[in-house]
Order: structure tokens, then sequence, then C-alpha cells
């Protein structure tokens, strides 16, 4: 079972099974999981989805036994990492951690999934459990947008993030722009013309990133290693590729399953590809939120330990708690 609605589309959208074609597919951070919600994606009466009660009471006990870092223990790792950072000259290293919510009867998932859908209309917004995985999320990072007909490719540097009445410091455009570079270095082997705009602010709720836009025409034989290159984005990981994953796998207490990973929805038109952020796995008996932050050497781990506890609201605020 899986509910979706697409960035500014209000239309509620899911899989029919009874189709061969695999229509929405999750991949997780590492690349080495997959889920596939097979048929051809169809619209659903908002009126059948409200009869559809989804609460925590139909999800698996959370078997995990895991307890979320403090914030002295996610600030005592964080300042390892900053000095990691600082003896390497990295530009970026993405940190993530996961806060645990635990205190509820029963969540009534068909309200938060309408919850999350009204907070985020630009986002990609969706809810599903196989069985064995139930997970919420809305974020609207793309990692690709492909046009079948015209052969066009658009991505976007999505990194820097504050409360949306701040103004930008030194930090954030500094970690925004080997974003930018990175991703306009991979389209350039794929094309001698590659459209890139200004920088600007992008609003998602309660925070701001800055936002590069960048458009190609590709040969749709190369659609799937451009893929392949661009993930996991600098907004994820870090640069170099190679040395930020060894660190996060170092440093980070929990493997981060599905969390930025990417999410592939194939329509009529197009091939896209949203970045799996602000997100959460569900479990019958807890929440657990995935929430992580951009790090340079300038990084202060108690504004940091902040950043993430604003992340983590894009969830908790939009639970239908009892």
């Amino acid at each position: 079972m899986i509910y979706f609605k697409l960035p500014f589309d209000e239309r509620l959208l899911s899989a029919d099974e009874k189709n061969a074609k695999n229509a929405v597919h999750f991949i997780s951070y590492n690349g080495l999981d997959q889920i596939s919600f097979n048929g051809d994606i169809f619209e659903i009466n908002p009126a059948k989805f409200d009869q559809t009660l989804i609460t925590s009471d139909v999800l698996k006990d959370d078997t995990t036994n895991s307890s979320a870092e403090t914030k002295e223990e996610y600030c005592s790792t964080l300042q390892q990492v900053i000095e990691v950072i600082k003896e390497n000259s990295l530009p970026k290293l993405v940190y993530s951690r996961r806060k645990i919510f635990a205190d509820f009867n029963t969540i009534n998932y068909t309200e938060s999934f309408k919850n999350l859908c009204t907070s985020y209309p630009n986002a990609f917004r969706y809810l599903f459990n196989d069985g064995e995985n139930a997970w919420m999320g809305a974020f609207s990072e793309v990692l690709g947008k492909f046009n079948k007909s015209t052969h066009e490719f658009e991505t976007m540097a999505l990194a820097g993030t504050l409360p949306v009445p701040e103004a930008w410091s030194e930090k954030e455009i500094e970690e925004q722009k080997p974003v930018t570079s990175y991703i306009q270095d991979i389209l350039k082997n794929y094309s001698e013309n590659v459209e890139q705009s200004e920088t600007y602010d992008h609003i998602s709720g309660n925070i701001k990133h800055l936002r590069t836009d960048f458009k190609t025409t590709i040969q749709p034989s190369d659609l799937d290693s451009i893929i392949q290159d661009l993930h996991p984005t600098p907004a994820v990981c870090g640069i170099p590729k190679d040395f930020c994953n060894e660190s996060i796998r170092k440093y980070e207490k929990f493997p981060r399953e599905f969390y930025a990973g990417y999410i592939k929805v194939e329509t009529e038109e197009s091939i896209l590809y949203f970045v799996n952020l602000r997100c959460a796995r569900l479990y019958k008996d807890s929440v657990h939120i995935f929430v992580g932050g951009g790090i340079t050497a300038q990084s202060n781990p108690g504004k940091e330990w902040r950043e993430t506890e604003l992340k983590s609201e894009a969830i908790l605020k939009n639970l239908a708690i009892s």
C-alpha cells in the first residue's frame, strides 16, 4: 500500500498492483535495498482515502532496541567530525541522527499524511506500508527529472538550512557552493550545454535552503548513469564522496536505511527522482525521525543540533496523536 502526491499537485495517487509495471521505487542510501510498488499510477478519491483508517496499531513493533543520541552525545561526536573536516580540508560532510518519538497511545496516519500534504505543497509526499516497512515523508529536493519526449533533464543543488526569518551567513553560503560545483561537473560529462540558474531561497515549511537549478538535454541511455553519479549528492553525503561515506559509517550511530536515499517515480510523460529527506520510519510504538545537516569547518555543534531539531518538526508537528 502506497499513497503519494507529486509537488504542486494535490491529486492523491497510488499504484495499481494488477499491472506488472514498477511505478514507484524506494532506494536505500547505500543502494543495497529497494522497495518497489508495482503498477500503473492512478488517482484515488480523497473521500475514499478518508475512510481508510491507517493507525499505528497496524504497524510492526519497534524491535530495534534503539536509543536516540542525547544533545551531549551528538555535540561530542560532531566535534570529532569537525576535526576530521579540518584535518582533511573537506568542503563539507553530512552527519545525521535519529530522533525517536514514543510519547503516544496511537497515531492516525491517515490524518498525519493529510497534515503533511497541507504543510508541504511543493514536496513529494508519501505514506507506505509494505507489511515489513512503513515510512512517511515529504521533501522537495529533486535528484533528477527526465522528460521522455524532449529528453530534457533537470536537477538542483539544495544546501544550507536556516529558519525562514534569519539571514544567510558565510557558513551556509560556503556549504552550498561545492554542491553546485559538483552537480555542474557531473552534467558536463553528459552534455555540452548546461543551464544554471542564480542561487535563491527555497522555502520548506519553517525553514529555508539555498537552491540552484540546472537544466540540460541528455541521451535517454545516459539517465541511469547520471543518477548513479549524482547520488549521493554532497547535500546528503559530502565531498569527496568516498571519504565522506566512510566517515558516515564510522561516526553515525544508526544506519540510514531509506533516509537520504532516493525515490523513483515513472509516469507516462516523465521519470522523476526525489531525495528522501524529512522522513520517518513508522512502528506501532515509536516513530524514528531521520535528520541531518551539512557540517563544515565553521560549524557550531550547538547550532547544528538546533537545526536538526527544526528539521524533525517537519514530521513531528504533523502527527495526529492520541
